[in-house]
């Protein structure tokens, strides 16, 4: 799943249920125990999404970042699986694959330039920068502690500061403040609006600033060969190398400091480094001061071609008329990479819930469409998207230059993180919201459609039984899930939606994400529950009626 961004707001979720089943459907599998459809779904097993997920989410796919060759070999394996059962590649040139044209930014090292107090810094030996096209001259140099605004927690490092065409320097020694979590955050009454709280870029831009330079802190100094590495091989991502909660919307220059050219930098001052780190260090709070020195700046980039691909197939459905319309199935088989920076040994990201768990459970389940001898009346989509990590760009994509007439796409039921579960003696504060062994959130199911929130929840009251909670599914979630994959761009393109998702848990978009770790009997169940629920809505008569609007807050976005 997407992390959160700063610039979303909350949708609307309201949630009725009141059905009558028609004659004979899947929802009736419960007590017709010879159902076509509850026969495909028994030959998803435990067994089966373990053997594929521990390929997915295996170290050789190196994190599948978007793009990487991780990812690509991830794309020709659901590929080669698909042709072999059978399905209609939906992608381009016959194949299985949209491709998905990209324009990477990288750091011009020749172009990019540091002199602070007349001293010349090198590319790659004593600080990195985003990339962004800016030239700054004689600018003043600013001391603002941690950077960040956090008014729940009374933190506010610009506070009575001056930096309007100013650069602002921060010293941060993790991805937040001492005593701040990212559901401090992305919940409560601060949750989500950038008026109660803002990371150190945000704040600097708020306030004006010409830029922002960050003082390496010790962990990220251990690793600065690797980077160094990394940048020869052909540019950085100064936010993912930082490490202290810097947002990506980048428009102005962010700069990475060594120890040495900050010791350089504190050179003469009444305050030294030292003593900021040790302060640091001890949780105090930091000082803020104007420097003696100022900076001069210019940060360039360059242009890198590079492709990913959307994974597209369609199992075609048995009805001669109803056949035409199709049940979307999706979810997204990146994640986010390696990370060189990372404390320990393990610097691959391996996303085994997030979302390698969704990615094998659509698997498992074209596997079943394959093996039944009988077809669901109206056809089947299946989209492996990509780049959702990066902003949701492969359902974006998908949605703005389909492969199918999108219009006939009735419903569009969304697996991201369905693998995970709370133990009952799970006190890990981390895991607090992580969803239980029988338990999995649902979002969005009614919020266009009454009758695709009745089918969901009818079937799998009528079948395993999970523990829906719809906890998310309301106004008042400051989390912003509804927002945060693939289904919110089938959405604002008209087509119903429902969202399956364990919850957030202390593996999340971490090294701890692996496959050892997944609740493969649950991940079963929820497969099968979604199997059934396409199933049933794929055997309608009629379509899922819209009779709901969308908030104007959705449109806005």
């Amino acid at each position: 799943m997407r992390k959160n961004s700063v610039t979303k707001n909350l949708l609307a979720l309201i949630l009725t249920f009141t059905f009558i089943f028609p004659s004979v459907t899947a929802a009736q599998t419960a007590t017709k125990a010879k159902s076509p459809a509850l026969k495909a779904t028994e030959t998803i097993t435990a067994a089966q999404l373990k053997d594929y997920l521990y390929f997915v989410a295996s170290d050789e796919m190196e994190g599948r970042d978007t793009p990487s060759r991780g990812l690509d070999l991830t794309a020709k394996f659901i590929g080669t699986m698909l042709s072999r059962w059978g399905f209609k590649p939906m992608g381009e040139d016959g194949t299985y694959f949209q491709k998905i044209a990209l324009n990477l930014r990288h750091t011009d090292p020749q172009k990019t330039q540091l002199e602070i107090g007349g001293w010349k810094l090198t590319y790659g030996r004593d600080f990195f920068a985003n990339s962004v096209k800016t030239t700054v001259t004689a600018s003043p140099l600013v001391f603002a502690g941690n950077g960040w605004l956090i008014k729940s927690k009374n933190l506010d490092a610009l506070k009575n500061l001056d930096v309007k065409g100013k650069t602002v320097v921060i010293y941060s020694n993790s991805d937040y403040p001492e005593g701040v979590t990212r559901e401090d955050l992305f919940s409560g009454k601060h949750g989500r609006s950038m008026v109660d709280w803002m990371d150190p870029l945000s704040y600097a831009r708020h306030k004006e600033a010409a830029g922002l330079i960050v003082i390496a802190a010790p962990e990220v100094e251990e690793n600065w060969q690797n980077e160094r590495q990394r940048r020869e091989r052909g540019g950085t991502s100064v936010e993912k190398f930082t490490q202290v909660g810097i947002s990506r919307n980048q428009n102005i220059p962010t700069i990475i400091i060594s120890r040495d050219a900050a010791e350089n930098l504190f050179q003469g001052q009444n305050t030294s480094l030292s003593e900021i780190v040790k302060l640091a260090a001890a949780n105090s709070l930091l000082p803020s001061f104007n420097f003696n020195k100022t900076a001069a700046y210019t940060t360039d980039f360059r242009i890198d071609k590079a492709s990913t691909q959307n994974v597209v197939a369609l199992w075609e459905g048995s009805d001669p008329t109803l056949k035409n319309e199709m049940v979307a199935i999706g979810a997204h088989y990146d994640h986010v990479g390696t990370n060189p920076t990372a404390k320990g040994d393990d610097k691959i990201w391996n996303g085994a819930d997030d979302d390698g768990s969704g990615t094998v459970a659509v698997l498992a389940m074209a596997e079943a469409l394959a093996k039944s001898p009988v077809r669901p009346k109206r056809s089947v989509l299946l989209v492996w998207h990509a780049g959702e990590e990066k902003g949701l760009w492969g359902s974006r994509y998908f949605n703005e230059f389909p492969t199918v007439n999108i219009k006939d796409v009735i419903a569009q039921l969304n697996i991201d993180m369905i693998g995970r579960s709370r133990k009952p003696n799970d006190t890990n504060p981390k895991n607090a919201n992580l969803s239980g062994e029988n338990e999995v959130y649902i979002i969005g199911s009614s919020m266009m459609s009454s009758k695709l929130g009745e089918v969901t929840k009818s079937i799998n009251k009528s079948y395993l039984k999970l523990d829906y909670n719809y906890k998310y599914d309301d106004p008042k979630d400051t989390n912003g899930f509804f927002f945060r994959s693939d289904h919110f761009n089938y959405a604002i393109n008209g087509i119903p939606i429902a969202f399956w998702f364990d919850g957030v848990h202390e593996d999340y978009h971490g090294a701890g994400d692996e496959p050892q770790k997944i609740d493969y009997d649950k991940m079963q169940k929820i497969t099968r529950t979604i199997f059934l629920t396409m199933w049933e809505l794929a055997d309608l008569k009629e379509r899922p009626a819209i009779d709901k609007q969308l908030p104007p807050e959705l449109l806005k976005r």
